[in-house]
């Protein structure tokens, strides 16, 4: 027995580590998915008791001391990353750590926070190299014990793949997540860090991608009120449908139009040898179009300005504190049922939903991959064949998340700090200081196309550590706030007069009532402790939907305030946008809709929880919350689930494949 008393250490360290981390996460323990994560701990531990057993004394001491300290080292640096970004890194994210390593300030700032549960999580390991070798043998296994090791591995990890067998098979469940679905957060929490990590390592080398094992969605009808996409031909590259003529009066109905491109799906269909694509044809043949409406082309021919803000939420328009961005939300279209979905990678995935229409995929980064895609739909893009002047910038580091790579690709003339745009070296640096010097090189040669990725706003929210907010600090002074909470304001702060100038510059020029400002956040400030979003917002915050609450500006001088009730996400801007521009675009072909259409209202969530117009549905506790006076059924619920489902795996399929290069769009 004595010579097993290492694998019961490796046991107890690695079953301690996953308990501290559940609590420096999330503050829980024990659950029935905790004893899941434990049982695959036992397959870890096992394993490293076996490879700290191959060999002579000093040598299976120096490796079991490293497998405890790269065991603290994952931990603490999930955590910390955790604490920073609200999600998980994955394999492929660590193999770009470089990039993260910029934000050393404020890395170390989250260890400072954190050091009571970094120390725990190398306890072990301190202990083994202090009195280790006074305790445990370290020898050589040999014959028997080699055997009875391989069956504990392999019998633990059995054990564990037959719980989970076990267990529903839903969407969700711990099955899904190990086998079909790549969600980091409900990963960690079902199946433990370290199972997560090697399923993301063994994706990432496999080339692996989820699967779609729920039937072929079946799109709800329309309510009463809104007509129904069907009964369509293609005419001229156009959907159509002609109602009927009134006998009685001969009057005729007008002819509907749908936003589609010549795309002879049928024909595709027929002509594809390759399984894949012929599956993704089948799926966007079947996908109801949007109708062209009276907002379609009513700003063809506009300039257009865009901007992914930085940390940008609703909770930092206020009248009085940022005047400008007020204005715009409020005298242009008003979405109050905005929402802004977290999604895996941060910053890069908010930029990618935003401009590309699509759901990113989970565990890359979607924005980078896509760069050797083709990506018609993206505004650069579509606006540069029409003679736009196409523009991007962003006020810091120019490949920051590789952007160096995929924003040429969606068709601009890309600068950033280190390859041409030249701001003051702060961190964060300053969005006004940005509009400074870039508005003068597009603002004479209509018609142009600026799009700006923000920096100003970014955490962390405090006055010493954040030259934004030391800069406005007067201007927040006396707000009713706490300091976290006015810090986070003054960034937004530089947002606001970085909007002012462009403002001035297009009144200035003459051209404001010919320029169509759109701006969305990348994500929610995840970088305020929630009981400041509760504090600013004035009210407990619900975390599943409402924490991702945020504005969307649409807003051209002059333009007739209006306001759209319905939920609205970040996957409709694209959409929108480009059917405001009258611009030609396939509606089947994004995951977004075109908030101007009668198409349903459907809002996704990384953990594909959804809203629409009946209600809101919790993935995670299953549970659906109807809006007053909706009564739905179990089969509505699957039917939005399978519509959902089918968006996430097509969006993968369509970065994976570059789909789009596939079909006639030119």
């Amino acid at each position: 027995m004595h010579d097993f008393y290492l694998l019961f250490f490796f046991i107890f360290a690695f079953g301690f580590s996953e308990v501290i981390f559940r609590l420096g996460t999330t503050g829980k323990i024990f659950s029935v998915h905790f004893l899941l994560s434990f049982i695959f701990i036992l397959t870890f531990a096992a394993i490293a008791f076996l490879l700290s057993s191959l060999f002579n004394k000093t040598t299976n001491y120096l490796i079991a001391c490293f497998f405890l300290v790269i065991i603290g080292c994952i931990y603490s640096s999930q955590l910390i990353y955790f604490d920073f970004f609200k999600t998980y890194y994955s394999i492929f994210s660590a193999s770009n750590a470089g990039q993260v390593l910029e934000f050393w300030n404020d890395i170390w700032a989250a260890v400072g926070k954190n050091s009571f549960w970094l120390i725990l999580f190398f306890l072990p390991a301190l202990f083994l190299l202090i009195i280790g070798k006074r305790i445990f043998p370290f020898k050589r296994a040999r014959g028997v014990s080699t055997i009875f090791l391989i069956s504990c591995i392999v019998s633990s990890y059995m054990i564990g793949i037959t719980t989970i067998f076990m267990e529903s098979h839903e969407q969700n469940s711990a099955y899904d997540l190990y086998f079909h679905t790549n969600d980091p957060i409900l990963s960690v929490e079902k199946l433990g860090i370290l199972t997560t990590m090697r399923l993301d390592l063994q994706r990432q080398i496999t080339g692996w991608s989820p699967k779609l094992h729920a039937a072929s969605p079946v799109y709800p009808k329309l309510p009463s009120g809104k007509k129904e996409k069907t009964d369509s031909i293609q005419d001229e590259g156009n959907l159509t449908r002609n109602d009927n003529i009134d006998s009685s009066d001969k009057e005729v109905k007008p002819t509907i139009t749908f936003q589609t491109l010549p795309i002879d799906f049928d024909k595709l269909i027929k002509e594809e040898k390759n399984p894949e694509i012929k599956e993704m044809h089948q799926y966007f043949s079947s996908v109801p179009p949007t109708e062209k409406n009276q907002f379609t082309g009513k700003y063809a021919g506009y300039n257009v300005i865009v901007l992914t803000a930085e940390g940008f939420s609703h909770l930092a328009v206020q009248k009085n504190v940022t005047p400008t961005l007020y204005k715009l939300v409020h005298e242009g279209v008003y979405f109050p049922n905005f929402y802004n979905p977290l999604w895996g990678v941060s910053t890069s995935d908010g930029e990618y939903v935003a401009n590309v229409g699509l759901i990113p995929k989970s565990g890359v980064w979607s924005f980078y991959q896509s760069g050797k895609n083709k990506l018609p739909f993206a505004l650069g893009n579509q606006l540069k064949k029409l003679g736009y002047k196409t523009v991007a910038y962003h006020n810091h580091t120019f490949d920051y998340y590789r952007r160096d790579v995929s924003h040429p690709n969606m068709g601009y003339t890309y600068k950033g700090v280190g390859n041409g745009l030249k701001v003051k070296q702060t961190w964060p640096e300053s969005d006004l200081e940005m509009m400074d010097v870039t508005i003068s090189e597009y603002i004479d040669t209509e018609p142009f196309h600026a799009y700006y990725m923000t920096v100003s706003g970014h955490m962390q929210y405090s006055f010493s550590g954040n030259y934004i907010a030391y800069k406005n600090r007067e201007l927040v002074k006396d707000l009713p706030y706490s300091e976290q909470a006015k810090a986070y304001l003054a960034t937004q702060i530089e947002l606001d007069k970085a909007l002012e100038r462009i403002l001035q510059e297009l009144e200035q020029k003459g051209i404001a009532d010919k320029t169509l400002i759109v701006l969305s956040a990348d994500h929610y400030p995840y970088g305020l402790d929630k009981k400041t979003i509760d504090e600013l917002a004035g009210h407990k915050v619900e975390e599943n939907f409402d924490l991702y609450k945020s504005a969307f500006i649409l807003y051209t001088k002059g333009m007739e305030p209006l306001t759209i009730d319905e939920p609205v996400s970040s996957l409709d801007i694209i959409p929108t946008v480009s059917n405001l521009l009258g611009l030609p675009y396939d509606s089947r072909l994004l995951m977004g809709r075109d908030v101007f259409s009668n198409a349903e209202p459907l809002v996704i969530f990384q953990n594909k929880s959804f809203i629409t117009s009946k209600g809101r549905y919790n993935a995670v506790t299953r549970e659906f919350y109807p809006v007053k006076g909706e009564k739905i059924n179990s089969d509505y619920i699957k039917q939005i689930q399978a519509i959902v489902n089918s968006k996430f795996y097509f969006s993968t399929k369509i970065l994976d494949t570059d789909y789009y290069s596939k079909l006639p769009i030119h």
